[in-house]
């Protein structure tokens, strides 16, 4: 059966190289890969070479080098250190045509134990419903971004509290469903427009993202709520928190730098 428009994967995996297909464009400029999509092909190579039962994907931090020509990439990974209760490890993505890396991708896995007793104030459920609940996006079915009263919103105006559901559709590579890791790595680049846009549009663009996960998502939905914002001399600082629909996972934080946004 043919794949529908939805369902066409971003990239083929060829021998060791991922080729992508033509929604894996970027939007910041013409001839360009989506800097998030690096991310994602990252974390699944991570996940493949690193993963283990009882370690947990506690952090990860994509560090974009520099806008990725639409051409393939290659992944590669090393295990930079392998203790008795954490593992951390690295991925660069390189430019098949330069073999110059693209990005940078850094992992904590951390031993999960029994939890200590004891009460912490903790980061509560979001009272957003899921979305399937929430009138129809203005951009595509899969990407919700909603305000205060649960309507859906084009460009972020004063104050008002920014939160978005995101739910990939997509397989980031031909013939493979998307793991809760990798779907949380394709989701966290959102959280700098989601922190850093104005009533302006988005001026910023993305120098890195860092997760911090207290554990993976149960659902292929990945919510997000910006907290946080500050910018001094063209240089932006933010975070988001994150969901799934069961409740919070851990937080994102981004920072960005001053860059005219292309016409829409």
């Amino acid at each position: 059966m043919a794949q529908t428009e939805d369902e066409a994967s971003y990239f083929t995996l060829r021998d060791d190289t991922f080729v992508p297909e033509s929604h894996a464009r970027g939007w910041w400029a013409p001839g360009t890969l989506h800097g998030r999509l690096l991310g994602g092909l990252a974390a699944r190579e991570l996940e493949r070479a690193h993963a283990e039962e009882g370690l947990h994907f506690a952090r990860l931090t994509v560090d974009l080098f520099r806008t990725a020509p639409f051409a393939p990439v290659r992944v590669s990974t090393e295990r930079v250190r392998d203790g008795r209760r954490i593992r951390v490890v690295d991925a660069v993505v390189h430019g098949e045509r330069d073999g110059l890396p693209l990005a940078r991708v850094s992992a904590v896995l951390l031993r999960t134990s029994t939890p200590p007793q004891g009460h912490v104030p903790a980061t509560g459920p979001w009272d957003a419903p899921p979305p399937e609940q929430l009138p129809a996006s203005h951009e595509h079915p899969h990407f919700w971004r909603f305000d205060e009263e649960l309507q859906p919103v084009r460009e972020w105006r004063g104050d008002q509290r920014r939160r978005a559901w995101l739910r990939e559709t997509r397989p980031l590579v031909a013939g493979e469903a998307l793991s809760p890791l990798v779907r949380v790595a394709l989701a966290g680049d959102t959280a700098s427009p989601l922190a850093h846009a104005s009533d302006e549009g988005l001026q910023y663009i993305n120098a890195d993202y860092t997760l911090c996960l207290s554990r993976l998502p149960l659902s292929d939905a990945i919510g997000l709520e910006a907290k946080a914002h500050t910018a001094e001399d063209g240089i932006a600082v933010g975070h988001c928190t994150l969901y799934d629909t069961a409740g919070p996972i851990g937080y994102c934080a981004t920072t960005a730098i001053a860059n005219t946004a292309p016409p829409r």
